[in-house]
């Protein structure tokens, strides 16, 4: 059985949050009645549970929209801008509904007890404003307060999580680099070119070295230029074509390159990816193209699947899109179709 979190009693979703606030509102009810002395009588509890437990409700779920779903990747500045500015229509929506259902309680009661329904409006304002505002200000300090707990707590969550995945991200980039086909092929190529093309051999060293140290000194951060990572798609390819030769071209369009930032590696990932799931010909060469799109980069090559599959190495477009998904606050976009196979990653600024 899952453990409950603070989060669950504030998920509308789920029926644990509607009793707790049934709970909360009846509890609360009580103490104002019990510490109220003769300001309140008897008959007045109900309708001061329901009246409490509507706030509730509506306070929450005005709460979840504003706040539950907030960017954290922006600047400070940014986020403490969109944070107060929400603040400010979340206080303003919650008083005007909170009048609303205040008004509309009165009315329903003046109806069952066989008052003057229309006298509930202007008793409201010129007597009853002002209680009315204050007990509602007390509560929605206190859920600005909870707000405020729940936007670190999620701030946290976040940075624990970003973090357990780079730790995976990083041990995987490296296993798949390091696993002994790449080397094995790799040292195969450097061996056949060291007598045949000595150059050639130098500068397949070169690369090689260029690819693992770039994963050394980049596999730890959340975002690199997008330049230093296709100048890292050049080198890897360029391993590849001096193996393959013409089985795999590889085109790419730097027009739209500009400011932006990537997740490191990652199209190398996808490269990969490409050749290691589908047949690579001189007759029917693998294509892949990189190009650009509405801030995304896109990664697309033809579909050549081959028969049999090579086992994952455990990287995967999931946990690719997962860490996208934290650092972005994006989707990684995939589809395909019978003749290609097209990701698209966000692209940051």
């Amino acid at each position: 059985m899952n453990k409950l979190s603070l989060f669950d009693f504030f998920d509308q979703r789920k029926i644990i949050s509607h009793i707790s606030f049934l709970t909360f509102s009846i509890f609360i009810a009580l103490l104002m009645r019990v510490f109220a002395g003769d300001k309140y009588s008897s008959s007045d509890l109900f309708p001061m549970f329901v009246m409490i437990y509507l706030q509730i409700e509506v306070f929450i779920y005005f709460g979840n929209i504003l706040f539950g779903r907030l960017n954290f990747n922006q600047n400070p500045g940014e986020i403490t801008r969109i944070v107060l500015f929400r603040f400010m229509i979340f206080i303003a929506a919650c008083l005007l509904i909170s009048m609303i259902l205040y008004i509309m309680l009165k009315i329903a009661l003046s109806l069952l007890s066989g008052g003057n329904p229309a006298r509930v409006i202007p008793d409201f304002f010129r007597m009853e404003i002002s209680d009315w505002f204050r007990s509602t200000i007390k509560g929605l300090t206190f859920g600005a307060v909870v707000f405020v707990v729940l936007l670190w707590q999620t701030s946290l969550r976040r940075e624990q999580k970003l973090r357990e995945e780079n730790l995976v991200f990083q041990n995987e980039t490296l296993k798949s680099q390091v696993n002994p086909h790449f080397l094995f092929n790799s040292l195969n190529t450097v061996s056949s070119l060291i007598h045949s093309k000595p150059e050639k051999a130098e500068e397949f060293i070169n690369n090689l070295s260029s690819v693992y140290r770039y994963i050394l000194e980049n596999g730890q951060k959340d975002k690199v230029p997008l330049q230093s990572e296709l100048d890292l798609i050049n080198r890897y390819f360029d391993l590849h074509r001096v193996r393959d030769e013409e089985k795999i071209l590889l085109s790419i369009d730097y027009s739209d390159a500009g400011d932006y930032q990537i997740l490191p590696v990652s199209l190398q990932i996808l490269l990969e990816n490409a050749i290691k799931h589908n047949i690579a010909t001189r007759e029917n060469p693998l294509k892949i193209s990189i190009s650009f799109e509405d801030q995304h980069i896109i990664v697309k090559n033809n579909l050549q699947k081959k028969a049999s599959q090579l086992k994952s190495t455990g990287i995967g477009l999931k946990n690719l899109a997962e860490r996208i998904r934290l650092i972005s606050g994006k989707d990684l976009i995939i589809e395909e179709t019978n003749d290609f196979f097209l990701v698209k990653i966000p692209l940051l600024k």
